[in-house]
């Protein structure tokens, strides 16, 4: 099917694709049909042990997933390179790890903050950016979503930014505390089962 398709492919004046080209083009083609493959192959086996956990990381994984707006990617990540296999003990070191917090600048009178130090996992910084913005939109009748609006929702795009990188810090910790202590996020609601 594939084929048939590069096959009816012209260039801009209407004339047939060089052959190697052409070739390129299928070669290409079934490179993205294999890692398709691969793909559904890896959600089916992340959702199965998703479903029957084998590890500590997987129960996370399923737990994360119990909270509307979670998806398994999400929950996924953070439970492979974040939540899994770290103790934490204070809200402070779950900030810090993913690079959220602060950093502060002080010159002898001046002081002030720099934004956050990025010091932390990419990838989790970058999933709990991502899950802030699904946390507003799919619990919107939560404690941290309401705070967000209150306090950032009349502002700017720079202002709505900064204020979803507090969100996100602030989520992180909320999920810690789900996660070890049981403690659902005021106002968040679990998925139907």
């Amino acid at each position: 099917m594939i084929g048939l398709a590069v096959e009816r492919l012209r260039t801009w004046d209407g004339k047939e694709l060089p052959a190697a080209l052409r070739e390129e083009l299928l070669r290409e083609c079934e490179r993205l049909r294999v890692l398709e493959e691969q793909i559904k192959e890896l959600e089916k086996t992340q959702e199965q042990r998703v479903k029957t956990p084998q590890t500590a990381s997987d129960r996370v994984a399923g737990k994360l997933g119990q909270l509307r707006g979670v998806g398994p990617v999400s929950s996924w990540i953070l439970s492979k390179e974040f939540f899994g296999w770290r103790t934490f003990h204070n809200r402070r070191e779950v900030g810090a790890l993913a690079g959220l917090t602060g950093t502060p600048y002080s010159s002898g009178s001046s002081e002030r903050d720099q934004g956050i130090s990025k010091a932390g996992n990419v990838r989790v910084r970058w999933v709990m950016i991502e899950l802030s913005w699904r946390w507003l939109q799919f619990q919107p009748g939560s404690a941290l979503s309401k705070w967000f609006w209150e306090r950032f929702g009349h502002g700017n795009g720079r202002i709505r930014r900064i204020g979803i990188v507090a969100l996100a810090r602030t989520l992180l910790v909320a999920l810690w505390k789900y996660l070890d202590h049981g403690e659902i996020p005021e106002g968040a609601v679990l998925k139907a089962a």
